[in-house]
């Protein structure tokens, strides 16, 4: 099963919101199977921006910190098809955005911590992989990839 990642989840391993929502990121993020997971180019961009205005890290250090994501997971670019899906969608255009972006890369799941959960659009099902409850599609992904335990 295919899965996009939203920026929040990125945040998260890179250490916003402290230590509590950190660990889980990181063992999320490191149980997923890395031939099909997707980091849309958008979410590089907003988390450069997060990491540098909101934590206050130097722009050498969040260029870093891009690049490892970089060079750990394939990248979806935004391309035109996706801008104008989004402008059908009733999210607001930078999240329409990234249900686009996945869809696009035939991704079944789009984790975000910050959308509403459960919302499916194009194929794509947003999953908070934060929540008390996890959603099937995320235990079943889990199951498949070997990945951590609620």
């Amino acid at each position: 099963m295919r899965v996009a990642l939203d920026t929040n989840v990125l945040a998260y391993v890179e250490g916003m919101n402290g230590e509590e929502r950190q660990g889980p990121a990181i063992a999320l993020v490191q149980a997923l199977a890395k031939g099909a997971t997707l980091v849309p180019v958008q979410a590089l961009g907003e988390l450069y921006n997060v990491l540098v205005r909101k934590s206050g890290w130097s722009g050498d250090q969040a260029r870093a910190a891009i690049l490892t994501w970089r060079d750990a997971f394939s990248l979806a670019p935004t391309t035109g098809a996706a801008i104008v899906a989004a402008a059908d969608h009733r999210l607001g255009i930078w999240d329409s955005l990234m249900v686009a972006v996945a869809a696009e890369g035939d991704c079944r799941l789009l984790l975000s911590a910050d959308m509403r959960d459960g919302l499916s659009w194009r194929g794509v099902t947003v999953v908070n992989p934060f929540a008390s409850k996890r959603h099937p599609l995320l235990d079943a992904l889990l199951d498949e990839v070997g990945g951590p335990e609620p």
